[in-house]
């Protein structure tokens, strides 16, 4: 390899040379990203806070402090020191990232003080190059924010937060009592005891008799198998039969801890239940004296009727559409809130927001993929739980399931039935639409006139004309 040629500018007399120097793209004199000077400024009382575990920093612009970034410690006196530092800046808006949860007490303070609070997605900031300490990082937010490039996260109002902070803890205490279940089947089938292959749930009457004779210091089989319940389909003389066991101490003391973990976790399940009632019962009546009929009772699930509540509560019924039962109409109301329009304009960007709708990746005309955006946003989850249910149902809904599921497959239709049924729920909760149930039968005719219309017109479009069959002479 030769050497590197140094370029010589050109001497002669009748040319003119003009060296340009290279565009780089918005990069200052340190190779930081910078904003183009074109764009205009949309907030000029923006501050952007870098939240962190121990401390926050936090930045203003740079003409309102001597100290125009400063770091405050996570005690509560130190948010309150933040607030009005903030206050004597004059910020009026602000943006913080979205970390863990140590974002929430701050956010309530900035929030109650009157600051305008935006919670940024950290997933839309990590690839900016040259941000990676926690002073470039709240600089970047606040300039981000100043042009106004920056989308909050949605949060719900302040009067549903408690709701949902109760139907979240729920949740929590249901998985983890689930975990002491499975916990309490290892057990069993350490002792060799097949009585989860007998009994639907060991949780049941039957189960729970069945247990608490074991720790009781029952060992009998055909004395335990008498403890069945009428209602269980398998016969005493099978439950005999599964019940002998080697009964080892150490799996027995196992069985214990597990079921005595287990029966707290439900008490806390109960009181837990008692917090949303008292919390929906807080709402303001739009029922018009109306009276529901109670939901089915089921496992894990609160006792009051919750599809009277949340009809007093929201003056719209959800459980009528099929597949929505009162569980899941609770979560999607406690998430979401009553006034679903003020957040979500439109019900296209409700379910984007759902990320129930295709993605757009498009280049040079083509669509290159429409695969839904992942999400693990709990309505959606409910949504496609409320889905996956109608796969036998008579109704217009079910039909549609088993259509898509013929030809895309079951996932793709469970996405596209949680669609359609997040589009009846927005409708019903903006403009007091009531849904009219329709039968199966009903959505093939529709489905047939479609499609005949349709081949009609690309007939016409051809040249053609498309004329019935006759039945053939016997």
């Amino acid at each position: 390899m030769g050497k590197r040629q140094r370029f010589n500018p050109p001497t002669a007399p009748n040319i003119e040379y003009r060296y340009r120097k290279p565009n780089r793209k918005f990069k200052d004199h340190r190779g930081k990203t910078v904003l183009p000077p074109q764009l205009s400024t949309v907030n000029l009382h923006a501050a952007g806070i870098d939240i962190g575990a121990e401390s926050h920093f936090v930045a203003v612009p740079a003409d309102r402090d001597e100290q125009s970034v400063r770091e405050f410690g996570a005690f509560t006196d130190d948010l309150y020191q933040l607030a009005d530092w903030l206050k004597e800046c004059g910020i009026k808006t602000v943006a913080m990232e979205s970390t863990g949860s140590y974002w929430l007490v701050l956010f309530e303070i900035l929030e109650a003080r009157g600051f305008e609070v935006h919670l940024v997605n950290t997933h839309r900031l990590k690839y900016v190059p040259g941000r990676k300490s926690d002073v470039l990082d709240c600089q970047w937010l606040q300039t981000l924010h100043t042009f106004g490039l920056l989308a909050g996260c949605f949060r719900p109002d302040d009067e549903i937060c408690p709701l949902r902070s109760y139907l979240r803890q729920h949740a929590t205490l249901v998985r983890c009592s689930a975990e002491h279940i499975q916990r309490m089947q290892k057990a069993l089938t350490q002792m060799n005891l097949k009585l989860q292959h007998v009994l639907s749930d060991i949780t049941g009457a039957t189960g729970i008799r069945i247990i608490e004779a074991i720790l009781a210091g029952q060992r009998d089989p055909v004395t335990l198998a008498q403890l069945r319940d009428p209602r269980c389909k398998h016969s005493c003389e099978t439950i005999a039969k599964a019940l002998k066991g080697n009964w080892r101490e150490e799996h027995l003391f196992a069985l214990k801890q597990e079921y005595d973990l287990y029966l707290k976790y439900q008490k806390s399940i109960t009181e837990c239940g008692q917090k949303i009632e008292a919390e929906l019962a807080r709402f303001q009546d739009k029922s018009d004296g109306q009276q529901l009929p109670k939901n089915c009772p089921r496992p894990n699930l609160p006792t009051f009727n919750i599809r009277q509540a949340l009809y007093r509560m929201t003056g719209v019924d959800l459980t009528v559409v099929e597949g929505i039962d009162a569980y899941t109409a609770l979560v999607v109301v406690g998430e979401l809130g009553m006034n679903l329009q003020k957040h979500f304009p439109t019900e296209n960007q409700f379910v984007s927001w759902l990320a129930l709708c295709p993605g757009t990746n498009k280049t040079g005309g083509r669509q290159k993929s429409s695969r839904t955006r992942r999400s693990s946003n709990r309505v959606a989850a409910a949504l496609r739980m409320a889905a996956s249910s109608l796969h036998h149902c008579k109704s217009a809904l079910g039909a549609y399931y088993r259509r898509k599921q013929g030809l895309i497959g079951k996932p793709q239709a469970v996405t596209a039935v949680a669609h359609k049924l997040a589009r009846l729920i927005y409708k019903m909760m903006t403009k007091g639409l009531k849904y009219v149930q329709r039968g199966q039968d009903e959505y093939e005719e529709q489905y047939r006139q479609r499609k005949l219309y349709n081949l009609k017109r690309n007939a016409k479009q051809l040249g053609f004309a498309l004329v019935p069959a006759t039945d053939a002479p016997a």
